[in-house]
């Protein structure tokens, strides 16, 4: 893998205590940044920036409340002295099941933490980077934000809409200095795999576990969306399905 350097810049991380996002929290803090590391898994991403030492904020969080997410960010902007990163990672994908008999509350809860989540994300880090005239905003996409899943259309719906919250946020922010764009990084090693597999629906669930991407492939590509090198992706989707972008990230 390439390096990146992140030094004296500050990231925070939606759903930083595994997957995706605590390998993003290695990852940035390799490349120098400090790290908050937003979850509600206390204990777990306690651990991570006790790992990471003193770069590291851990702060309990429910993306889905949005008074969480802008004490988070506050939190971390007093801590560090700004933020340059804003990661909207934390997302599920249960409810699993055809829409005729899905779970109104399951698939409502869904919305809210993988699309209100992530424009509560938003919402709470654009001003003050608007503010400093400069920033990056990196939503984590899917492949199923462009088309419909058997048994996932609350996860496609959410991704659908956190897709279209990113090209809107880059619309308006711009200009404005602030750098906004997503990763769809196909599937990934990670427990949303397991939850994917056990439920026997569509053939995403039939893949093997040699199938998918380690987890530190996404995060690399993160670290590489703060370069310059990727601003020709601004308000859209990165696909790490890629070669090319594999390539640039230095993925093999």
């Amino acid at each position: 893998m390439k390096n990146f350097d992140m030094g004296g810049k500050t990231v925070l991380i939606t759903g930083a205590s595994r997957g995706i996002g605590k390998a993003a929290a290695y990852a940035f803090a390799q490349a120098g940044a400090n790290v908050a590391l937003l979850a509600r898994s206390v204990d777990e991403i306690a651990t991570i920036a006790g790992d990471i030492g003193e770069k590291a904020l851990a702060i309990p969080c429910d993306v889905s409340r949005f008074a969480e997410v802008a004490a988070a960010v506050a939190a971390t902007v007093d801590t560090f002295g700004g933020l340059d990163v804003f990661i909207g990672n934390a997302g599920m994908v249960d409810p699993i099941g055809h829409l005729s008999e899905t779970d109104p509350d399951a698939w409502g809860r869904l919305i809210d933490i993988n699309l209100k989540g992530v424009y509560y994300g938003i919402r709470a880090a654009m001003p003050g980077m608007i503010a400093q005239g400069h920033g990056t905003i990196l939503t984590v996409s899917s492949g199923a934000a462009h088309g419909p899943v058997e048994g996932w259309s609350a996860y496609c719906s959410s991704k659908a809409g956190a897709y279209m919250l990113t090209r809107a946020a880059d619309n308006e922010a711009r200009q404005q200095g602030v750098r906004i764009m997503g990763l769809s990084p196909g599937t990934v090693a990670t427990q949303m795999q397991r939850e994917i597999k056990a439920s026997g629906i569509n053939p995403v669930s039939k893949l093997d576990w040699s199938d998918h991407i380690p987890p530190e492939w996404p995060a690399q590509a993160l670290v590489w969306m703060c370069s310059p090198d990727a601003d020709a992706y601004l308000g859209t989707d990165v696909s790490l399905r890629d070669q090319d972008i594999r390539d640039r990230v230095g993925l093999t």
